[in-house]
């Protein structure tokens, strides 16, 4: 099956609760993602003043970087559709992956603190962003706690997924750690209204190797195992979960605890 990106899937399949590339002007308010990335119980006055700070990005290409390590931090940005995936460079000139974000998501957060991104993001495909200018965004929410309340649980959440991470790639196995970002994947894709058990995979088995520390043969044959299990199907990016319960065996309880990243 060719692989037409996540964007395109959603178009096809959920028209209806996905924000198309030519609907890139909606309004924060009428934005079907908007329970996902930024806070609800705001009156209809507050929506207005958190919609105005908003910038509508033309989309990205595939392969096509938002920014880059280093890149002064202005803003954060939250994914309309698409896929975006953040690295950092290493000493002998290759990239580690350090995650991949989907519709719905909020990136740029990592930047606060430095006041410049230490990671670099590009497109997996292509995507559609909100930027939202972190001044304007912080003075906004002195006046809105539900904002600001909500700012911290996303922090949080941040903080909870290295943590995860740090886990995953220390303490689990190869199958537990393939197991945990399906899993993780399947989670967010429900999220948005979609299958938890069928879906494209917009990273390659070469990034999902990178991201999870595993070499990128070892990454094929487990899909291929998981596959012979019963488990999967797979026809190169797309992939079809037949046996959730034991993805989650595997990912959850082989070595007695949670490695499901967040």
């Amino acid at each position: 099956m060719q692989q037409a990106g996540f964007t395109a899937k959603m178009n096809q399949t959920a028209s209806n609760t996905v924000v198309k590339l030519d609907h890139i002007k909606v309004a924060c308010k009428d934005c079907n993602l908007f329970q996902l990335c930024l806070p609800v119980g705001i009156d209809a006055k507050e929506l207005e003043e958190l919609d105005s700070i908003i910038k509508r990005r033309r989309p990205l290409k595939r392969g096509e970087h938002l920014f880059h390590v280093g890149t002064p931090f202005q803003s954060i940005y939250a994914v309309r559709s698409g896929s975006i995936k953040t690295y950092s460079p290493t000493e002998d000139g290759h990239e580690q992956v350090t995650g991949f974000h989907l519709p719905g998501e909020l990136l740029g957060l990592d930047a606060i603190n430095l006041e410049h991104h230490p990671c670099a993001a590009k497109a997996l495909e292509t995507t559609s962003l909100c930027e939202i200018p972190f001044d304007r965004l912080e003075e906004l929410s002195t006046h809105l706690p539900s904002l600001q309340h909500q700012l911290l649980k996303i922090m949080s959440k941040e903080i909870l997924h290295d943590q995860s991470l740090l886990m995953l790639l220390g303490k689990k196995s190869a199958e537990e750690r393939l197991a945990a970002l399906l899993l993780s994947l399947s989670g967010r894709y429900q999220k948005r209204g979609f299958s938890p058990t069928d879906f494209y995979l917009s990273m390659s088995r070469n990034d999902i190797g990178n991201y999870l520390g595993l070499a990128v043969e070892t990454v094929s044959r487990l899909f291929s195992r998981f596959q012979e299990e019963g488990i999967l199907n797979v026809q190169r990016k797309h992939i079809c979960i037949t046996d959730l319960p034991q993805l989650r065996t595997i990912a959850n309880t082989k070595s007695g605890g949670r490695a499901e990243l967040q």
